[in-house]
């Protein structure tokens, strides 16, 4: 049996922001059993608990969607730096840093108790950039193909200077600025042309933004191919906003914060920070902070052995 946790990411409350599952003592599991156990969860992501292949830093982790693994993403970076980081500080407040071995690479986290609230922010491991090999890019920032995807007119694509993108870091998203809260609320993916524009675009998500009266911007993000109807907190797809964010002509040079703002139109309310340094018109670190409460644990069975429950 395999000891599990969950917590809710991206919020300082139970039952809201984006729930995960932290899977320790990993390291005889194959991909194949990984897979499972994220299906059985069947979360947006499950985070896999390793030994560092350095050990100087402080794990190895593997991460999974329902459907297949993917090389980072952001919730289960921010959820399982603050469940170790806390079970190893105790109680009482503290500041301590993670090194996280992910497939992507290697990422450092800043994780910080101060009162209640238990927060930390990580690095990206990858500077976002545009994708240049889409099997048809033009297709894919197409706003009329773009809208017909998302059940919206044409008009309500884009705002100000904010046009479709695709970008990566890691993982890759095309982007939709949509013209406001309304239009936001009423997206929704449209089969058959949401595949065509996947394909087209070879990604399986897209996030969509507008700007939001109590954030800088309010978004929500699609991935009904990779197993997530729609994902309340996308740790990953903020990070690679701010190639988005650069395009459009958001960012000024030196350090500037955002307050994301997702999953409200699903009921569970996240909250993102976004840290963007622009040296010379060029992104330099890219930093994503939240929160995350822990909500349950347990035991798990490891797939395709026979074991008896203790």
């Amino acid at each position: 049996m395999l000891t599990f946790h969950t917590c809710d990411v991206f919020t300082d409350r139970a039952f809201a922001g984006n729930p995960l599952a932290i899977v320790l003592d990993a390291d005889d599991l194959t991909p194949g059993q990984m897979q499972t156990l994220a299906r059985e969860f069947n979360l947006s992501e499950t985070i896999f608990v390793q030994r560092p292949v350095n050990p100087a830093h402080t794990a190895r982790v593997r991460i999974f969607f329902p459907t297949a693994e993917i090389p980072f993403a952001g919730h289960p970076t921010i959820g399982c730096a603050i469940h170790l980081a806390t079970a190893a500080a105790g109680p009482g407040d503290f500041e301590t840093r993670v090194l996280l071995e992910e497939e992507a690479g290697l990422v450092p986290v800043r994780v910080w108790r101060q009162g209640a609230e238990t927060r930390a922010e990580f690095v990206a491991p990858v500077i976002p950039h545009a994708v240049t090999d889409a099997p048809d890019l033009a297709a894919a920032l197409d706003p009329a193909r773009l809208a017909a995807s998302l059940g919206l007119p044409v008009g309500e694509i884009g705002f100000a200077s904010h046009h479709p993108g695709l970008w990566q870091g890691g993982p890759r998203f095309l982007y939709a600025p949509v013209a406001s809260l309304a239009a936001l609320a009423r997206a929704r993916p449209i089969q058959p042309i949401w595949s065509e524009q996947m394909q087209a675009g070879g990604v399986d998500s897209i996030y969509l933004y507008t700007p939001g009266p109590d954030c800088d911007y309010r978004a929500r993000m699609f991935s009904p191919t990779a197993g997530i109807p729609e994902d309340p907190a996308t740790g990953s797809a903020s990070a690679i906003l701010a190639a988005q964010l650069l395009a459009s002509g958001a960012l000024a040079e030196g350090e500037t914060r955002f307050a994301l703002r997702q999953g409200v139109e699903m009921g569970r309310p996240s909250d993102i920070g976004l840290t963007v340094v622009l040296r010379g018109g060029v992104i330099g670190p890219v930093r994503v902070a939240g929160s995350a409460v822990p909500v349950a644990s347990g035991r798990i069975r490891v797939p395709g052995k026979l074991e008896h429950a203790t």
